[in-house]
């Protein structure tokens, strides 16, 4: 069964988003796995102390490389890769997302502070990955979005698999836009191409406006899908001269 693993230092924050509708419910139904690890519980002293500050000075507090390895220590990884939330990894996207979804799960280490000692990063081979370009206070929101990105990708999770399809990344572009009830709102119809039952002409405008949303919104995007694929010249057998 698929498992996240979160190490944090505020497990009272979770299940939060991932227990409720979907992911609630498959979750329930023991679709996947849900577990965290309290940090707190590995820290020394009678405080708990799990940070001190950086080695070479400056401002805020580090989590100490003991602490935090204790806590990575106490995880059985079964397969699964671990995972450091940071800004300074590959930004998180769907193709990584289908890659855990394929995969026996997750632990995720989210940070506070000014982060995780670096050997403890490098010591147990953690994968950084962030959410996006910015900073949050910790890494359980990154952790919590991830988490969902993947689940939801998971059999039986999404209800309808057909409806993860055509969802915005999974072709390479942005989702169409969609229409429903009322027929006029505000002034405002839905194109009538969408109410003409021609379901061949629909896919072309919905695959039309997808590529002309993505070219206006996320030139990068339609870039990469408009690039041709790189030839590889076929096979022959034969021995170079």
């Amino acid at each position: 069964m698929f498992t996240a693993t979160c190490i944090t230092l505020v497990p009272e924050a979770y299940p939060g988003p991932l227990g409720v509708s979907i992911l609630g419910r498959s979750r329930a139904e023991g679709l996947w796995a849900l577990e965290t690890v309290d940090l707190r519980s590995f820290g020394l002293g009678k405080h708990r102390k799990v940070d001190d500050t950086p080695a070479g000075g400056g401002a805020g507090l580090v989590l100490r490389a003991d602490v935090g390895a204790a806590a990575l220590d106490s995880v059985p990884a079964n397969g699964r890769p671990f995972v450091y939330l940071s800004p300074r990894g590959p930004r998180f996207n769907q193709q990584m997302a289908r890659d855990w979804a394929a995969g026996p799960g997750v632990v995720l280490f989210c940070g506070r502070f000014e982060g995780l000692d670096e050997r403890v990063i490098e010591a147990r081979g953690m994968k950084e990955v962030s959410l996006g370009d910015f900073v949050l206070a910790g890494g359980d929101v990154a952790a919590m979005a991830m988490v969902e990105a993947a689940v939801r990708l998971l059999p039986g999770v999404a209800g309808n698999a057909a409806s993860l399809t055509g969802e915005s990344f999974e072709t390479g572009l942005l989702e169409h836009p969609q229409y429903t009830q009322p027929r006029d709102w505000e002034g405002r119809g839905i194109p009538d191409i969408l109410l003409s039952g021609d379901h061949k002409r629909i896919e072309e405008w919905r695959l039309d406006r997808s590529k002309a949303l993505t070219f206006d919104r996320r030139p990068d995007l339609y870039a990469a899908y408009s690039r041709p694929p790189t030839s590889v010249a076929p096979e022959t057998g034969d021995e170079p001269d």
